[in-house]
């Protein structure tokens, strides 16, 4: 993902920041990658909801989600 991110802060529970980081643990991906996907699944879920001038950018999202997580981990960490 080469486009710019926008930090903010979310709240998970102590459940889910354990599965994260367990799952970091073992694939190396960064939890942000597991989180970003899954408000791409959320948006995509809901995109008939959003007004249809955001189509364009769910096509897109779900083009980049249909990449797998290593994919997406391995140029995240080519950058660095």
């Amino acid at each position: 993902m080469s486009r710019k991110k926008i930090s903010t802060t979310i709240y998970v529970t102590p459940e889910q920041s354990d599965k994260l980081k367990l799952l970091h643990d073992r694939t190396k991906v960064p939890v942000a990658v597991y989180i970003r996907e899954g408000i791409d699944l959320v948006l995509r879920h809901y995109a008939h909801l959003l007004p249809g001038q955001l189509q364009l950018d769910t096509e897109r999202a779900e083009r980049a989600s249909r990449r797998s997580v290593a994919e997406s981990a391995k140029e995240e960490a080519a950058k660095k």
